[in-house]
């Protein structure tokens, strides 16, 4: 009975294969190339938080914290705008990555002031549970993003046995902008066992309405695929990206409607690793390496309305204490682009003592409006995750990437594994004359 099971579904997904309707090229964002040339600068007396520079003093940005709950693990933050100009983030928070109290947080951006709510739950193991009938051992890495008929979608990494590598998809539609959601389900990406499969990187769309998902494999080898999916959650059809072992995480970069470029992440840490298409993703080109190192950390990308194509990486071979925003026109490449560098340790080659790391962080967490009592809080989550006997990690990590209507460029990354941080630019601002930093000296010395 078995055998014939299995003959029976080789069977299915072989006439599937067969039968599947014809790809459809990539759906193009607009290109508004003064879209973003006249929107409001910020200054203090519209209320806005004080603009910082960046820590070459090349570019200006606003920085704020999303995440508000002390104490907490916190990572793989996604952001979507709202109708009204609002911003929505989510990602997952809980006593430490993998255990059973985490839960999928949210936060709304107000637009006129750039002040952070609140957090609240989305969805939490047990809800979870529930809504697909099954066994939850933990969640993670979710990505919100909104569809082609205005409603949003979030997608979820669930558990059920084993570690991520036995991962799977469940997503959730909301009609209301968040308020509310549907009950959660189950992506089938595979007939036979539905594991490992992950997601972390925006979608991008096709001319037809169909959705394309970026997602990656952890089970026995590492691997990225594309898939197409309908608006109602049916799988239509997968691509691996070719020559992909060991590469995770893609982010895709869309140039037109035939071409487009996935970068990914090096689970070797050893160098961004890059594919392109000329077909609409129909095929994919074998996986290159790039000049930018990439110490096994994620990445995220955007394409703008002006055209530019924006990455955000950790740029040091080794750590996570770095991190940088590269921008290139439309289809150009990445290799040899001067680093927008947005955060970076203030002694990148000297390991911090725990009561060096308790300072630099409550410093910042006070500057920004924390009590003692949360600072503290904070700090401890912090140390709990990146701190060992000798000495502390500094981490700025997972980030992710979004263009609003008004043109500014939104970035929101995990800070220290105890905060979600939010950065705003204007990608547009013409960069002053720096001084090398040390991320800049390493990126020219690699590319030479």
């Amino acid at each position: 009975m078995a055998l014939l099971a299995l003959a029976a579904a080789f069977s299915v997904a072989g006439w599937k294969t067969a039968h599947r309707p014809p790809a459809s090229d990539f759906a193009v964002v607009a290109q508004q190339v003064s879209a973003a040339a006249g929107m409001p600068r910020p200054t203090s007396a519209s209320g806005l938080p004080q603009t910082q520079r960046s820590p070459d003093g090349s570019f200006q940005f606003n920085a704020q914290f999303v995440s508000s709950l002390p104490g907490q693990a916190v990572h793989a933050a996604s952001l979507v705008e709202l109708r009204d100009g609002r911003l929505r983030a989510v990602w997952f928070s809980g006593s430490r990555e993998g255990a059973g109290d985490v839960a999928i947080k949210t936060s709304i951006m107000d637009a006129a002031s750039l002040r952070w709510g609140d957090e609240t739950t989305l969805f939490d193991r047990q809800q979870l549970q529930r809504g697909l009938w099954r066994y939850v051992k933990k969640l993670g890495n979710p990505v919100i993003a909104r569809m082609p008929d205005e409603s949003l979608m979030l997608w979820m990494v669930n558990v059920s046995v084993g570690g991520w590598a036995g991962s799977a998809i469940s997503w959730a539609r909301s009609t209301d902008e968040g308020a509310t959601w549907s009950a959660p389900r189950r992506l089938v990406t595979s007939p036979f066992l539905n594991i490992s499969t992950l997601v972390k990187g925006a979608p991008v769309f096709y001319q037809d309405g169909h959705i394309g998902l970026p997602v990656y494999h952890e089970f026995v080898t590492k691997f990225a695929e594309i898939l197409q999916i309908t608006p109602q959650g049916q799988v239509l059809d997968k691509t691996r990206i070719p020559g992909s072992q060991e590469s995770l995480q893609p982010v895709l970069l869309i140039s037109s409607a035939a071409k487009a470029q996935v970068y990914m992440r090096s689970g070797r840490a050893t160098t961004v690793m890059a594919s392109a298409t000329g077909d609409g993703g129909r095929t994919w080109a074998a996986t290159t390496p790039t000049a930018w190192p990439n110490p096994d950390s994620a990445l995220a990308g955007v394409v703008t309305t002006a055209g530019q194509q924006w990455l955000a990486l950790n740029p040091d071979p080794k750590n996570r204490k770095t991190l940088a925003l590269l921008q290139t026109r439309s289809a150009g490449a990445f290799d040899g682009t001067r680093p927008w560098v947005v955060e970076s340790s203030p002694m990148p080659e000297k390991p911090l003592s725990a009561i060096d790391y308790e300072r630099l962080l409550g410093n910042e967490l006070k500057a920004r409006g924390a009590s003692d009592t949360e600072a503290q809080a904070y700090v401890a989550s912090a140390k709990r995750q990146l701190c060992g006997t000798a000495s502390c990690l500094q981490e700025f990590s997972y980030p992710y990437l979004l263009q609003s209507r008004d043109g500014y460029l939104h970035l929101v990354y995990t800070w220290h594994r105890s905060r979600i941080k939010h950065i705003r630019l204007d990608p547009l601002q013409v960069r002053q004359p720096d001084a090398a930093t040390p991320a800049t000296s390493h990126a020219a010395s690699t590319l030479h």
